[in-house]
């Protein structure tokens, strides 16, 4: 049991790093190849997003759509059966400009970010900032 949450524990942790470096190639390499994305909220992005490739499109979008920053992270965590990033971004778009707390709950598969579920501090104003087309 150790050892599936230190291998979680490492998964997140290099995830963390990777994306408060802004380093984007080493934050792809985290992801498994079956990795799946689970935006919530009611806007043009949210939805499950199976595989690599379109998870990264999505996220790519997202980032687009709000000029996000990462002004830090606030933690990491690691459990036995699930790895968290509790991230602070800054967003800007559609006339909206806002500082939320993230948290994002990963799953791991071979050392690898296999699973995200992301919980947002303020979804409306997620939805607000990322619209519905």
């Amino acid at each position: 049991m150790r050892d599936r949450q230190d291998q979680i524990r490492l998964a997140v942790e290099r995830y963390a790093k990777a994306w408060a470096e802004g380093d984007l190639a080493a934050v792809a390499a985290c992801y498994h190849d079956d990795f799946t994305l689970h935006y919530f909220g009611r806007n043009a992005l949210s939805g499950d997003h199976r595989g690599k490739p379109a998870a990264l499109k999505i996220l790519a979008e997202f980032s687009r759509r709000t000029e996000r920053g990462l002004p830090t992270i606030v933690a990491t965590l690691a459990g036995p059966d699930r790895g968290a990033v509790i991230a602070r971004e800054s967003l800007r778009g559609r006339g909206h400009v806002a500082q939320v707390e993230r948290v994002l709950v990963y799953a791991v598969k071979d050392g690898l970010l296999s699973e995200c579920w992301v919980y947002d501090q303020h979804p409306a104003v997620i939805d607000a900032i990322v619209g519905a087309d």
